[in-house]
């Protein structure tokens, strides 16, 4: 009798429970289009601590870009280049990079039907890029379809049933460019951070509630985000599952020019700010990393001086935290460690941040103004403050 009232319950709750319009399986990559693909291969396996897993270029038959694929854990980099002009006016991704520098192109969503997910972005005001379609190959088939996003950002809809190819049809297995580490360095893509101009951040908030039916997860405005001489405002976008999370920056009225200010001026629009990275051990990915020559923000010493009063413990000790210059922060749902790579390229735009979570969902409120105090440091020796 107890089990049929608890079969009961269960069909109720489900039959209550709203259907999810827009499922989403994960991240599925993280395209960058780059002046040298090959280069920028060797840089993320060698300072990230990235494999590489697959490869397409002329040797595979595709004559126009070549691109690599990395992997750290569940962590997928794509880094694509033009190796020769196909029009007079040269190939889309050759003309983005000359604009824009090396940078994100593509945040590609992994889903459960690719075309289910495209209507439903189209019927509720998305720009369709691709219209679904399937690619065929040795491990199985893929269906992808595409939108478009905030300045010439893009969102690829990936649905991988049953395939078992390396990353896509069309591309190959290749084999790592250095020793690959004993366990990863990183193990997944935490959340992918977008600046837009301002007055525009609201605008793409309510597009990816309408289009994606995500949520808004957290909001940073005020002197949440300010410090003396600059400011921005934050809103965090998330689907039901929490496995996709998008913040979406402006920048805001300030003493002096802001980093979002500064990453539209170098970036020369809207694009990917930084990619958040989990792990479960940041001291050993710090060291790592560093020992790679991966560059960190710098973080005064009197930032530790007072931290564990208001963070609590850790499982790093206070002195690890000041030594590699780790910052800390604590919420209703527990404790999260992170830390901030200097821009990965010349251009002061796309930089990285690593993470690695006791509990809490947040983003590191209480860091804020330590963290763009270290920025503004930064944006001052380059002269863009």
């Amino acid at each position: 009798m107890a089990e049929n009232t608890l079969e009961t319950t269960s069909d109720t709750a489900s039959a209550e429970a709203p259907a999810d319009p827009f499922p989403v399986l994960g991240m599925d990559a993280v395209v960058f289009a780059v002046g040298n693909a090959k280069q920028a291969a060797h840089y993320y396996s060698t300072a990230f601590g990235m494999t590489l897993v697959a490869y397409q270029g002329p040797e595979n038959g595709c004559r126009e870009t070549a691109s690599y694929v990395l992997e750290s854990g569940s962590a997928r980099f794509v880094f694509t280049s033009v190796i020769r002009p196909t029009t007079p006016r040269g190939h889309a991704l050759a003309r983005h990079v000359a604009e824009h520098g090396d940078g994100v192109v593509d945040l590609a969503i992994e889903v459960p039907d690719a075309r289910a997910a495209y209507a439903h972005a189209v019927a509720h005001g998305a720009r369709g890029i691709e219209e679904p379609h399937e690619l065929a190959g040795e491990g199985g088939t893929v269906v992808l379809a595409a939108i478009a996003t905030y300045g010439e950002t893009r969102h690829t809809l990936v649905q991988r049933t049953g395939f078992r190819g390396p990353y896509l049809p069309g591309f190959t297995a290749a084999a790592p460019l250095v020793t690959p580490p004993e366990r990863p360095v990183f193990e997944a893509v935490d959340h992918c951070v977008g600046n837009v101009e301002l007055g525009r951040m609201n605008e793409w908030v309510d597009f990816y509630r309408t289009v994606l039916g995500f949520t808004n997860m957290k909001e940073f405005v005020g002197d949440d985000i300010a410090t003396e001489y600059s400011a921005l405002m934050s809103k965090v976008v998330a689907d039901g599952s929490r496995k996709v999370k998008f913040p979406i920056n402006e920048p805001a009225p300030g003493k002096k020019k802001s980093q979002i200010d500064e990453y539209l001026e170098f970036y020369g629009g809207p694009g990917v700010q930084h990619v958040a990275l989990t792990t479960d051990d940041i001291v050993r990915t710090v060291r790592v990393m560093r020992a790679s020559g991966v560059e960190f923000l710098d973080v005064p010493g009197s930032y530790y001086d007072t931290l564990g009063s208001w963070v609590g413990d850790t499982r790093v000790p206070v002195d690890t935290l000041r030594e590699l210059k780790i910052l800390a922060d604590r919420d209703e749902d527990g404790y999260l460690l992170q830390i901030f790579t200097k821009p990965v390229q010349d251009r002061p735009t796309v930089f990285f941040e690593l993470i690695e979570r006791h509990g809490s969902l947040g983003f590191g409120k209480g860091n804020f103004k330590a963290l763009f105090e270290a920025i503004e440091r930064e944006q001052a020796r380059r002269g863009n403050l």
